[in-house]
């Protein structure tokens, strides 16, 4: 009986040890250059540059604020660039239009 109980919780480890060493893996990458994480983004400040030569301030910056927020990333530049943060280029409205400037 004892023998059994060992081999089970052996078992067990040899199976969670993976998934601990790629949960490790994965908290590493999320953290930025400086060493710390970087979870949240100022999104009025993101927002504004991203919005800075739209012809429509207040659209831009409500669209820009709600995408922000779903994402925490805003891409760089007043327009394109949307390669660098994907679930902020495929976003859409319920029309089925892109709905981040």
């Amino acid at each position: 009986m004892a023998i059994s109980k060992v081999l089970i919780a052996s078992i067990l480890l040899c199976l969670l040890l993976p998934s601990l060493a790629e949960a490790a893996d994965q908290t590493e990458s999320t953290k930025v250059a400086g060493g710390s994480y970087s979870g949240k983004i100022d999104c009025d400040a993101a927002c504004a540059a991203r919005c800075q030569l739209a012809s429509r301030q207040r659209l831009c910056h409500r669209a820009c604020g709600t995408c922000c927020a779903r994402c925490s990333c805003v891409p760089p530049g007043t327009s394109g660039n949307t390669d660098v943060c994907p679930c902020y280029a495929t976003m859409t409205t319920h029309g089925g239009r892109l709905k981040c400037p």
